[in-house]
């Protein structure tokens, strides 16, 4: 039985940079046609498209950078406590997932 699942009906509830971002693009490509022709339903998808793009791309900028600020905490938690308990492989993956927080919030900066 294959795991791949054929039914897209249900959209994600995980907002995504990649779909926003593809929904950004494609509004403004809708808006441009219906500017160029005069066809103001096209005008006003395209708009409402790419609004509903910025949207959720911003959403999942947020959502990483939030992300990214607990990898930070946590992986600061285990280094100390690795620290202090001489756990040196506690420190190092604490230290790992510090700095893996610290570059996903740069990533994700507003």
């Amino acid at each position: 039985m294959s795991s791949t699942s054929t039914d897209n009906s249900t959209p994600s509830t995980e907002p995504s940079k990649v779909t926003g971002q593809y929904h950004s693009v494609k509004g403004t490509v809708v808006e441009t046609i219906g500017n160029v022709t005069g066809a103001t339903t096209w005008q006003q998808s395209g708009k409402e498209e790419h609004a509903t793009g910025e949207a959720e791309y911003n959403a999942a900028q947020a959502k990483a950078y939030v992300e990214g600020a607990a990898d930070r905490i946590a992986g600061k938690k285990d280094a100390v406590v690795g620290a202090v308990t001489g756990d040196k492989a506690q420190q190092l993956a604490g230290n790992a997932q510090h700095d893996k927080g610290v570059a996903q919030q740069e990533l994700n900066k507003f």
